[in-house]
């Protein structure tokens, strides 16, 4: 009996793969987090960096494997989403695919379903957004359009999770046959093309040409529509792939000569053709008057992406972006502030002077909680973001910004790599120049990874903010929004200078889907917000205190000579019996510790790195002190502020007349305007960070890598020093 007992257990519980595909604002990430809440992970695709996540779920003894591929708009190679999206479904072949699409836009939306179904998957459609064709006064015949389509349909609603279980049970009813054989859809693309398709696919057929990874007229059409990673492929067998290429050849010039039109467009018609005619066949039924919804979101573009007030409302937008930030913000950071400066205090009380004191001190406190002071304005700007990418207008941020992109060799989809990168202050650029894979066109692409690291990531918004509220605290708000356009700008005369030179070419055209606007959830902009914030939190914990104590010891090691120490320690004591009033003697004392202090900073081996680079460093007004900073920028810009942090904890100002880092360097006399202007641009400019280096030599290749590394700090070098030179001679 206990046998049989489990045996049954084992036979109950099945173990099913689910893969959510989709194109991009269908709603798919959406509905995969609604699915699987916390029980997710994220990776990269092996060798690929491209984002994977996978989550799991059990639901009536079937253990649910959910993998939510890339956004896609067909699955031909144009993009490295597209290319991972189809190699995962044909290498891995997952046992359904449940392909969401915005019920608003079926017709656009089925474009992908008809490939999937061409290529043989067993798909679920889940209609999503149901919710909105109901406000447009929309009925959908499902029944109908799902004996058309022979595939089950689903009605879901991913922002409130309805459907998601009925998805869930109806696609693991269909995955529960395994071993059912794939079964391609046959589409007739009109007697050219029908007639090249049989020739092609009797050929491949005879030769066994790919045709254990893919169907033989699958593999046909992939040639007639120029896909690049089919033809790399078929060069293996070259005899074979010579004939199919003299006949697509044929074709095309057939194709070119009676309709004027490449094969591939041929194609692209038939598909929609054959998805106009199901839902001309009483699918899409208006049962009320259409919503103002769609009448309002035209209504709003005349305005917001008008060709003259467009830009003007995004720049207004942007600039009352910075104000709220610190309006808001001000406060809060202050507590942090007064918070992290408590919690120092109390360890020198507690904690014996030595190094070890020195190390929770100034190593760890006042290195780790001068990045963590900036949270709330970090926040704060991730928060309107959050709101701004929810609400559909990024899409028109791009859209607008494609006019002026285009003028210096860019595409409209470099916008997003920037904006993601800190276009918008606030964002990352590692996401950013992963994001740079969406442009089709290499040379585009390249032009966008090498440039999109000079936006105001989040990591760079300390060091902005901390030398804003030093030197500029009376216009914050204007500072920071002229740091942001003036990342735009050099990015735009950096693009333009490297398209006319070493990244020659010509620009491709640009096609974006503008969504209709939708107020966004609290739960969706609090759970984005977080999101990052957390990233930014976990950053300071992790890495930047780790190079925090890495640059603690490099600041402290080696200590000064037993002979220097005995000096300073005999000047105190004359100072002591010389000196009779108590105040003088306090701040005769002080200022030989501070002299001590700053001693030995500049004798060990973090000062020596700084004094050496200090000759020309001069040249841009960065002392030593600041060197030391900007190489521990190298490997994240957040380390520059905890090492200005450290530094000043161990260096030479006086902390009772300067409680924070900003009014410490205010009072510091090697510090004036023009000082903090060349390092803004500096640090705005000069090389990534390592993380971002590796991401850029993955999407391009290390000799990019390196030569943005040494271009862009040559660039922000150059910058650096005029504006120093030239505001120190003319102002000061």
């Amino acid at each position: 009996m206990k046998t049989t007992a489990k045996v049954w257990k084992l036979e109950k519980i099945s173990k099913t793969t689910i893969a959510l595909a989709g194109n991009p604002n269908s709603g798919k990430t959406t509905l995969f987090n609604a699915i699987t809440g916390a029980r997710q992970h994220v990776g990269n695709y092996p060798g690929i960096t491209v984002e994977r996540k996978e989550g799991s779920i059990t639901i009536k003894n079937t253990r649910v494997k959910l993998i939510d591929l890339p956004g896609t708009y067909s699955l031909s190679a144009y993009s490295q989403e597209e290319l991972v999206a189809r190699n995962f479904l044909i290498d891995e072949k997952p046992d359904i695919v449940v392909d969401i699409v915005d019920a608003t836009m079926l017709e656009r939306h089925l474009y992908l379903a008809v490939q999937f179904f061409e290529l043989g998957i067993p798909v679920v459609l889940a209609m999503n957004m149901m919710d909105d064709v109901k406000k447009q006064g929309l009925r959908i015949d499902k029944q109908k359009l799902s004996k058309l389509l022979n595939c089950p349909i689903v009605e879901t609603i991913a922002r409130t999770g309805q459907g998601k279980l009925e998805l869930l049970e109806v696609a693991i009813n269909e995955a529960k046959d395994k071993k059912k054989p794939w079964v391609p859809l046959k589409i007739s693309y009109g007697t050219d093309i029908d007639l090249a398709l049989d020739e092609m696919e009797k050929i491949i057929l005879d030769h066994q040409f790919m045709t254990n990874r893919y169907p033989a007229r699958w593999i046909a059409l992939k040639y007639l529509e120029n896909d690049s990673e089919i033809i790399r492929l078929g060069q293996q067998d070259s005899q074979v792939a010579e004939q199919l290429m003299v006949i697509i050849e044929n074709v095309r010039e057939h194709c070119l000569k009676t309709l004027n039109i490449p094969p591939e467009a041929i194609i692209a018609d038939y598909r929609y053709g054959l998805i106009n005619s199901i839902l001309k066949q009483n699918i899409i039924i208006q049962e009320k008057p259409r919503h103002e919804r769609i009448e309002f979101t035209t209504k709003l573009d005349r305005f917001l992406v008008n060709r003259y007030l467009g830009p003007v409302l995004m720049v207004a937008i942007l600039y009352a972006m910075f104000q709220i930030t610190f309006s808001l913000g001000e406060i809060p950071m202050g507590w942090l502030e007064s918070f992290f400066a408590w919690i120092s205090t109390s360890a020198t009380k507690l904690i014996p002077e030595g190094l070890l004191q020195s190390l929770v001190v100034s190593g760890i406190i006042d290195g780790v909680g001068g990045v963590m002071g900036f949270v709330p304005l970090i926040a704060i700007m991730f928060l309107m973001i959050s709101f701004l990418e929810d609400s559909g207008y990024m899409a028109r941020v791009a859209y607008m910004l494609d006019r002026v992109l285009r003028i210096f060799g860019l595409h409209g989809y470099s916008a997003m790599p920037f904006i993601i990168s800190g276009g918008i202050a606030g964002g990352c650029a590692v996401p950013g120049v992963m994001a740079t894979r969406t442009l089709r066109s290499p040379k585009e692409k390249l032009a966008t990874l090498l440039t999109a690291p000079f936006m105001p990531c989040g990591a760079k918004l300390p060091v902005f903010m901390l030398l804003v509220a030093a030197f500029f605290s009376e216009y914050k708000a204007q500072m920071m929004f002229s740091i942001t356009l003036f990342a735009w700008v050099m990015a735009l005369l950096v693009a333009k200078l490297v398209r006319s030179t070493i990244i020659r070419g010509k620009s491709t055209p640009f096609i974006m889907e503008l969504p209709p606007y939708r107020l966004p959830t609290l739960r969706g902009i609090y759970i984005h917000t977080w999101e990052r914030t957390w990233q930014y939190i976990k950053k300071a914990g992790t890495v930047i205190l780790a190079v925090s104590i890495l640059l603690w010891a490099a600041m402290t090691f080696p200590s000064l000579p037993e002979g220097q120490v005995n000096q300073f320690a005999a000047e105190r004591q004359a100072i002591s019996s010389s000196i009779q009033d108590n105040t003088k003697r306090e701040l005769a004392l002080l200022e030989i510790s501070n002299h001590e202090g700053q001693t030995a900073l500049r004798y060990s081996l973090a000062g020596r790195i700084g004094s050496s680079l200090e000759p020309l460093s001069q040249l841009a007004g960065f002392d030593w002190r600041t060197n030391i900073a900007l190489v521990g920028g190298f490997a994240a810009k957040e380390v520059i502020v905890s090492t200005f942090g450290t530094a000043y904890s161990l260096g030479d100002v006086d902390p009772e007349s300067a409680d924070t880092l900003s009014s410490r360097i205010a009072v510091d006399p090697s510090w004036n305007k023009f000082t903090a202007l060349s390092m803004i641009v500096f640090v705005l400019l000069y090389a990534p960070c390592v993380v971002t280096v590796v991401a850029m030599a993955k999407e391009s290749s290390w000799r990019w890598a390196i030569f943005a590394t040494v271009f862009n700090t040559t660039i922000g070098f150059g910058m650096a020093v005029a504006i120093y030179q030239i505001g120190t001679k003319l102002f000061i």
